[in-house]
């Protein structure tokens, strides 16, 4: 009898290191780039980090036009927009240069071209038919892992919320992970990210769909973010943990995007949507209720993600490590300066059973350590309020 379940693991090449955002203009002439379609957004210009892109671009002969309309949560409308500049302009390639929104936003472009539908249809699992064009990912913050995953989430502005489009189509064809692009982003903008790549993590950790692999990749993310997260807060021009940090998105990514997700991110989706919240600091303020829900179902597991955070959890009954656990991402989250609830966010009882209809139809759900139905949905949202 097999000891482990046959398991699948799909990762982009990727560069990993400072400077290998100036890899860009290498890879775009190996996959015979004529005209670049550059998917940004205003803040990353604002930072600089489209100059010295497009200087590379010039350098090896490309030609390129920037589509920058592209606001935090992507929506629908942007991308169709994204897509037709894409055609008008003859493109052929696509870099995103940007965190998880432009990311996200990159992927529906390509896959909206290559199929001539509109990016609502491709909601669900492996809804993709034919790949979109070559896209080149060069991430600016430390938490989406958009760059490697098997996931593009875009807000349905009508129906206020977001849909998640889950297809190793959507894997980039490459990745050039450069810590220093990180350097740029504000404290908030750190910890919110960064404890969304915690969260990857943690759910891959937990997640239904884990395996040996997965579970390699999640815990030495954990112990990365854990022990950098706040360094890169209260630091952001310290290197080692700017590297740390992009290596434990990177880590988390590989993980999540083989094992997908759980109740955190499904509720996060429907709440961002909703509200235009941002994703990470949903997820921030949603992590440690939907932990309290689980751990029954994952108790073992949820303990060796202490051990990886460090907790000293030896000697101790299940219901003590649960809480140790449970105090300590609260605490790393005050910490980090995300702090209050989702009642000071706007968010209120009466929002509840709108939120959770659209997140027990997410597809994170289904791989949630217990199950999750509309009505334990309510009740967590009822406690993170």
């Amino acid at each position: 009898m097999a000891l482990y379940e046959m398991r699948k693991f799909v990762a982009p090449e990727f560069i990993f290191g400072v400077g290998a955002r100036h890899r860009a203009a290498h890879y775009a002439s190996n996959l015979r780039a004529a005209r670049v379609l550059i998917a940004t957004d205003p803040g990353v210009i604002a930072a600089g980090w489209l100059d010295a892109l497009q200087e590379d671009l010039e350098a090896a002969g490309i030609s390129w036009v920037v589509f920058s309309a592209i606001s935090a949560n992507p929506k629908d409308h942007e991308v169709m927009a994204g897509a037709a500049m894409y055609a008008q302009e003859g493109c052929d390639v696509i870099i995103a240069v940007g965190g998880g929104s432009v990311i996200d936003c990159a992927k529906g472009i390509g896959i909206v071209h290559s199929n001539g539908q509109h990016v609502l249809e491709f909601e669900g699992v492996d809804q993709v038919t034919m790949p979109g064009p070559p896209l080149i990912c060069i991430p600016t913050t430390a938490g989406t892992a958009a760059d490697i995953s098997q996931f593009c989430i875009v807000s349905n502005r009508r129906s206020r919320y977001k849909i998640a489009i889950i297809s190793k189509t959507m894997v980039p064809d490459v990745a050039l992970v450069d810590p220093e692009t990180t350097c740029t982003m504000g404290p908030y903008l750190t910890a919110c990210t960064g404890l969304d790549a915690l969260t990857h993590a943690v759910e891959a950790y937990v997640s239904t769909a884990s395996s040996p692999v997965v579970d390699v990749h999640a815990l030495a993310a954990i112990s990365l973010i854990w022990e950098n997260l706040e360094k890169a807060v209260s630091a952001p021009h310290d290197m080692g943990a700017r590297e740390n940090m992009m290596l434990g998105s990177l880590q988390a990514g590989l993980a999540f995007s083989n094992a997908s997700l759980g109740a955190v991110h499904a509720m996060a989706h429907s709440l961002g949507g909703f509200l235009d919240l941002p994703h990470g600091e949903c997820n921030a303020l949603l992590l440690e209720h939907v932990i309290r829900f689980n751990y029954r179902e994952a108790s073992d597991r949820y303990a060796r993600i202490g051990a990886a955070m460090g907790l000293d959890l030896r000697g101790l009954g299940e219901r003590e490590r649960g809480q140790r656990v449970l105090d300590a991402v609260a605490g790393l989250r005050q910490r980090c300066g995300i702090t209050g609830a989702l009642g000071t966010r706007g968010v209120s009882s009466s929002d509840i059973p709108e939120l959770a209809y659209h997140a027990a139809r997410d597809a994170c759900i289904v791989t949630n350590p217990r199950i999750a139905l509309e009505d334990d949905l309510k009740a967590i949202y009822a406690d993170a309020i």
